[in-house]
């Protein structure tokens, strides 16, 4: 399998299911979290492995071995265990219900490969190697952590609300995204956002959004 269609799931208020205790210590349950999902964990693992939920009104979760019926009006599923047949369980039980599933270490049971990812606000970036090499998305990733600061976040707040702002001034669709490619300069609005001169990153995306061909 190569899972070369990417896609980013809209999982706001949805129900997700995270089974075993090997997929809560890889963070999985606070990567659907951070992407608005309502999470149920079903795990059998130490109790000290699964501490950190309780009393998240986001998770609800079960001390329990896997049923099928777990699956029942979830949309996606993250899965771990050592026991082939409890993975041939699950992956019967996605089926029947229509889930997503990947089941961590074990591509022939996934539908989609779980991408490593850098989160700075809206800005999201994925790392994916199709599952050939777990360890190499992890390292890409920890490479872009160091190049895409928590700064990011702001900028990416800053340009939607510009956008909001501009939208009826650039009616055209393709004048609109010629003179926003102009209007960028990736190298300058890190530095700005990084100084805190955030009302100047916005003053310059607007001046030459609103100046045709400016560079």
């Amino acid at each position: 399998m190569t899972f070369a269609y990417p896609i980013l799931l809209e999982l706001d208020g949805r129900r997700a299911v995270v089974v075993g205790a090997g997929a809560v210590a890889a963070g999985k349950v606070e990567g659907l979290l951070a992407a608005g999902a309502n999470v149920t964990v079903v795990s059998e693992g130490p109790k000290r492995a699964l501490e950190r939920l309780v009393g998240d009104p986001r998770v609800n979760l079960e001390r329990r071995r896997f049923r099928p019926t777990d699956l029942d009006g979830a949309t996606v599923c993250v899965a771990w265990s050592e026991r082939i047949g409890e993975r041939d369980e699950i992956r019967h039980a996605a089926h029947r219900y229509g889930v997503l599933l990947n089941v961590m270490d074990d591509v022939e049971r996934c539908d989609f490969a779980a991408p490593a990812v850098v989160r700075r606000g809206d800005l999201l970036i994925a790392v994916s190697t199709g599952g050939r090499s777990p360890a190499l998305a992890r390292r890409l990733r920890e490479e872009l952590e160091q190049r895409f600061g928590e700064e990011w976040a702001g900028i990416l707040r800053v340009l939607g609300e510009v956008r909001e702002q501009t939208l009826r001034d650039i009616p055209d669709v393709g004048e609109r995204a010629a003179r926003w490619q102009e209007a960028l300069d990736v190298a300058e609005l890190q530095s700005l956002a990084r100084e805190g001169r955030t009302e100047e990153l916005r003053a310059r995306v607007l001046g030459r959004l609103a100046t045709k061909g400016a560079a």
